[in-house]
């Protein structure tokens, strides 16, 4: 087996291990940034570039590709070391970044949210296993309220700079802003983060693997995004998209039982921690994606709020996630994972139970506060799962670990995205027919029900995720981290 390790000497101390945190949450801060910032700008870009019937295919593409690739990176980082992926996905960033900025149509600048999302699909997945590689248990549970607290902070700076650019500057200048931030994450990578890998045996790279995740995976969630939407349901085109991601992924299922180093270990589905952790992380898209596409427009089409203010109710929520997974450390260390877990899906089902009561008469206020009930308890459930994950795995998989996490929350959140959609479209559908007045402009009427049963789709993935945090062995062996 080939010895790869990080070098103890370089990165042991604390005064080493500081820089690359920084670098880590620099990196993870531009994914996170993106996440919200494109979203404010997209008026400015239509009217700039025209194509407003392909904006969605903006964030699309985006996640088709950052999803399917997560897994392949998270192989390569066990085979090749960290640190060139790490550089290779902000590197491919920065680079899809400067090429948007660019761009002179709509299909280019989708074309270059395809690079976009390759870089992303590196940056997180291989940014949490360099902290699992680095940190003790212990440590860990501080450190992902650090990096939680980058997704909080850009929920406030994304929305906010994607205004100032688009409204003072230019709408280009959300993907400039990107550049320094990756070069100083490069940079400090470069200069702190040393590995040595010893290698006894040459590495085999199953291609033939990665090519049919990355193909099937790509048509599974193209049918699921799109479903509903650019076609209907039970569409030729529809069960075409399906049938052939099945039968790619059913193929990709025996390639990897017969390859000499597979890109998705079958052992990895074979687990009860990874199991546990997976299908949470799976829950926590779904809910999610359901919280940030359906809670800012019921706050502006329903309780006829700003833009801006349905944006701050929504980052409520990333506020909580941040306070929740600084907390949770302290909890799953003395009490364990699964008592962990299960409080904080405790508190995600009241969160839930709160988000039924909004109705067309309540405040934003009241919407706010059950987004933060619900980041809470994420918080409190998601932490522990990819921490319990990666202890279970020595460094030599801790990065198809970390990937397949990751991939689970990706999958997740297209397939809640297509639920939540089909439950939404068809409450307005039966309300208002073939009108299509009504239907462009969908009234507050017709919006709270549409979204109200979205609501009761959230509630029963909080309570699945109940079921799956309670799968979790409430301690699990740590395994060496060198």
């Amino acid at each position: 087996m080939t010895t790869e390790r990080i070098d103890r000497a370089s990165v042991g101390l604390r005064s080493e291990r500081g820089p690359i945190l920084l670098a880590v949450m620099l990196s993870v801060g531009l994914v996170a940034i993106d996440a919200t910032i494109l979203a404010t700008a997209v008026p400015s870009v239509v009217e700039d570039l025209g194509g407003f019937t392909q904006f969605p295919w903006l964030f699309s593409i985006y996640l088709l590709a950052q999803a399917v690739s997560v897994p392949i990176y998270g192989k390569l980082a066990d085979q090749r070391g960290r640190k060139p992926m790490m550089l290779l996905g902000v590197g491919l960033f920065v680079l899809g970044s400067v090429l948007c900025g660019f761009a002179w149509n709509m299909p280019a600048l989708i074309a270059f949210r395809l690079i976009q999302g390759l870089g992303a699909g590196a940056i997180q997945p291989i940014g949490m296993t360099i902290v699992g590689d680095i940190y003790s248990v212990a440590e860990r549970a501080k450190v992902q309220g650090y990096i939680a607290s980058v997704w909080g902070i850009a929920s406030f700076v994304g929305p906010t700079l994607g205004g100032v650019f688009s409204d003072y500057i230019s709408w280009r200048w959300i993907f400039f802003v990107n550049i320094p931030l990756g070069l100083a994450a490069a940079w400090v990578l470069s200069r702190r983060f040393h590995e040595r890998i010893a290698q006894q045996t040459k590495h085999q790279i199953d291609y033939a693997g990665s090519i049919l995740l990355a193909v099937g995976g790509s048509l599974l969630l193209l049918g699921l995004l799109e479903g509903g939407v650019m076609w209907s349901w039970d569409s030729a085109i529809s069960i075409a998209v399906l049938a052939l991601a099945v039968v790619l992924l059913v193929t990709f299922v025996f390639v990897e039982r017969r390859a000499a180093e597979p890109v998705l270990p079958l052992w990895v589905l074979g687990q009860r921690v990874l199991n546990s952790a997976n299908s949470s992380a799976l829950l926590v898209g779904v809910l999610m994606v359901g919280l940030s596409t359906y809670v800012p427009l019921y706050a502006q089409g329903v309780l006829g709020t700003s833009a801006l203010v349905a944006g701050f109710a929504l980052a409520a929520m990333t506020i909580g996630w941040p306070i929740a997974a600084s907390l949770a450390g302290r909890i799953y260390l003395s009490l364990g994972y699964r008592t962990t877990m299960l409080f904080g899906a405790a508190i995600v089902v009241i969160g839930a139970g709160l988000l039924l009561g909004v109705s067309p008469g309540s405040s934003v206020l009241y919407l706010a506060l059950a987004c933060f009930v619900i980041g809470l308890g994420l918080g409190f459930t998601a932490s522990p799962g990819v921490v319990a994950a990666q202890s279970s795995i020595d460094w030599r998989s801790r990065g198809v670990v970390t990937g397949a996490n990751m991939f689970a929350r990706s999958v997740g959140s297209a397939v809640g995205v297509a639920v939540f959609g089909a439950v939404a479209n068809a409450v307005v559908a039966s309300r208002v027919g073939g009108n299509q007045k009504e239907l462009e402009k969908l009234p507050g009427n017709v919006l709270a029900p549409a979204i109200h049963d979205v609501y009761y789709g959230a509630a029963a993935a909080a309570v699945l995720l109940v079921v799956a945090a309670a799968f979790m062995p409430n301690r699990v062996k740590e395994q060496p981290r060198d």
